[in-house]
This record gives C-alpha cells, sequence and structure tokens, in this order.
C-alpha cells in the first residue's frame, strides 16, 4: 500500500535531482559568458532567444495542445515572473561582463536571504532570530565583497548583481506562493521578452565564426536545461535545501573560470564569499533541523 509519506518521499527525491542538476548544468554558464567574444546586448539577445524557443519546443511537445492554455492560465503571477525574469536575465549578463565572476556569484548567493528579507517587509512575515543573524552576517559579506569592487572599479557589475540577486529573489517568492502553477511558460516568456528589450542594441550576425559552437551549447542546452528544472525541482523541495544546492554553483562557477582564464577572486572578495555562503549555510541547516521536528 503506498501512503501519502512514501509520495511525499518520491516528491522530495525527485525535486531534488531535478534541482541538483539544474544547478550543476548551469555552473559553467558565466565561464562560457566570458569566452564567447560578443557584446553584452548580443548575447543577452541570443540567450533569450535561444532559451525561449528551446523551452516552449519542449514545453509544447510534452503538453500537446495545452501549451496556449497553460499560458493564459499563468495570471498576474505567472506574467509577474516572466517580467522579472526578463530583468534578471539582462542584469546578470551585464554583471558578468563588468566584474568578477565570483563577485557575480558570491552576490547571488545572498538570494535566500534578501528573499527572507522582502518577506517581511512586502509579506509582513515573521522572521526568527537565527534567520535574521544570517541576513545580518550575509549582507554583511556581500557589502565586503562591493565594496572591493568599489576599489578595484567593478563596481558597477557588482550592482548588476545585486539587481540580480534581488530579482531572484522576488521570482523565488512569488512562485513559492504560487506552488499550483507550472512556471515554465513564464521563464519561456521571459527568455523571450529579454531578447525583445535588447534586440535593438543588439547586432546579431557580430558573432565571431569561433564562437557559435559554444553559444548554441550556451542557449540550447545550458540555459533552457538547467532553468527549467531548477524551475520544477524546488515546487517539491525545501527552500533550505534549494538554497544549499544553489551553493554548488557559488563554489563550481569561480572553479571553472579561475581553471580555464586564470580569472582568480581577490583576498577580499574570498573572505566575504566565505561569510555570505557561512551565512547561507547556517540558516539552511537551522531550517532544515526546524522542520524535521516531530510536531
Amino acid at each position: 500500500m503506498v501512503t501519502s509519506t512514501d509520495i511525499d518521499a518520491r516528491a522530495h527525491r525527485r525535486g531534488f535531482a531535478l534541482t541538483l542538476f539544474g544547478v550543476l548544468v548551469l555552473t559553467p554558464d558565466t565561464l562560457m559568458i566570458r569566452l564567447i567574444d560578443i557584446d553584452p546586448w548580443t548575447m543577452n539577445f541570443w540567450r533569450g532567444a535561444m532559451m525561449a524557443a528551446t523551452l516552449i519546443l519542449a514545453y509544447a511537445g510534452v503538453r500537446r495542445g495545452a501549451l496556449f492554455a497553460d499560458i493564459r492560465g499563468l495570471g498576474i503571477a505567472g506574467l509577474a515572473v516572466a517580467v522579472i525574469y526578463a530583468l534578471n536575465a539582462i542584469s546578470f549578463v551585464f554583471a558578468v561582463e563588468h566584474t568578477r565572476v565570483a563577485n557575480v556569484l558570491i552576490i547571488l548567493a545572498a538570494t535566500p536571504l534578501i528573499s527572507a528579507l522582502l518577506s517581511v517587509i512586502v509579506l509582513k512575515e515573521r522572521v526568527a532570530g537565527p534567520t535574521w543573524a544570517a541576513i545580518a552576517a550575509g549582507m554583511t559579506g556581500v557589502i565586503i565583497v562591493v565594496g572591493d569592487g568599489f576599489r578595484a572599479g567593478t563596481s558597477l557589475g557588482d550592482i548588476f548583481a545585486f539587481v540580480t540577486a534581488t530579482a531572484l529573489a522576488v521570482t523565488f517568492i512569488i512562485i513559492r506562493h504560487n506552488r499550483h502553477v507550472n512556471m515554465i511558460p513564464a521563464a519561456a516568456l521571459g527568455a523571450l521578452l529579454s531578447a525583445v528589450l535588447v534586440s535593438p542594441l543588439a547586432d546579431p550576425m557580430s558573432v565571431p565564426a569561433e564562437s557559435w559552437g559554444l553559444l548554441l551549447v550556451l542557449g540550447f542546452v545550458v540555459m533552457p536545461v538547467s532553468f527549467g528544472l531548477i524551475t520544477l525541482g524546488p515546487r517539491t523541495l525545501p527552500a533550505p535545501e534549494v538554497a544549499l544546492l544553489m551553493l554548488l554553483e557559488t563554489v563550481l562557477g569561480p572553479l571553472w573560470v579561475w581553471l580555464v582564464i586564470d580569472e582568480a577572486p581577490s583576498e577580499t572578495t574570498f573572505i566575504g564569499g566565505v561569510v555570505v555562503i557561512g551565512a547561507v549555510a547556517m540558516q539552511s541547516a537551522w531550517r532544515l533541523r526546524r522542520t524535521a521536528k516531530p510536531a
């Protein structure tokens, strides 16, 4: 006999596997952006257009005739996710172009803490003491990284990274409060919107011949697979586990960039990164312990 506990356990394992694989696929994203020799506007255009085409075709294949009905069923929440995703996609590319990859991913690692803070400000949710401590520590780490960016002349990229993290935090809040809505069509619409918004300033045919291979892999594989899975997985996975899995990108992303193009984080950035990662990890561990306690 299959119990509700068995179903919940299977759903949890499925969400964990989907999110883990999505994060691992995403880790070379920043390295590929660095290696592809095109301007940020053109990069945004192709990332958005390719990701949108892949997600729409794949979703239409799975859902068959229900694609347009699902798009209509997104509602205000889904449309908001699409618009915020477009902002997030554009700001992310500019962040990678204007600062160190480590800076970008460390600031993005603070997304769960920003989400918790926004939940207090916007949704008036109560936050426990350990979460407040994690928010304070995480924001301190972000300030350390951004402050180092001001000294190194990369503050513009750091600001774009913070905009990206805030946009992601808002997206996570919306998805969390609308778990019944499949947000894959919203992600596809957001990717398409990002391509449309930057198209007047992009030069799609300026991509060098040697960069097309990487660009195709980035646009048709890395982006749609990772974001599709990261959109689906967290629907059945507790937020603390999602936060911990996302830290893999914070660790592995700069590692690939360091190994391939020798871009190492500064000592100050490393210190700020340890503070941010430690804050997120401890807050997530505390939340997992709390949710695991019997009622």
